[in-house]
């Protein structure tokens, strides 16, 4: 039996104080809320109403805890020493390879 889960993100109490956590659960659940902010959760993997309850439960509350762990920042990178060196390296050899498709030049008997 299928069930539905709808939970008020917009107008949650449970929220109103971490409003980043509101900012990316709505953009985590974007094709599963709806205008006015409910996000609608579908569950119906199982047979019975009441594990498709607990399952529709579950799924929201790992939505919850993803949306509330901060996003890594990525801080760049420099290319190592090493890496470079190879880049250059199978740059040579490819650049090698094609040299030795080309046509070879005509001499002119002249």
């Amino acid at each position: 039996m299928s069930v539905q889960l709808r939970f008020d993100v917009a107008n949650s109490l449970s929220l109103s104080k971490f409003e980043d956590v509101r900012q990316r659960l709505i953009s985590l659940a974007r094709g599963r809320i709806s205008e006015k902010g409910v996000l609608i959760i579908e569950a119906r993997r199982f047979r019975t109403q009441r594990a498709n309850r607990q399952d529709a439960v579950e799924r929201l509350v790992e939505l919850i805890r993803k949306a509330a762990r901060e996003p890594q920042i990525r801080h760049k990178t420099r290319a190592t020493l090493g890496s470079k060196i190879r880049r250059l390296e199978t740059k040579r050899r490819r650049a090698g390879t094609k040299h030795l498709r080309r046509p070879m030049p005509e001499e002119s008997s002249g």
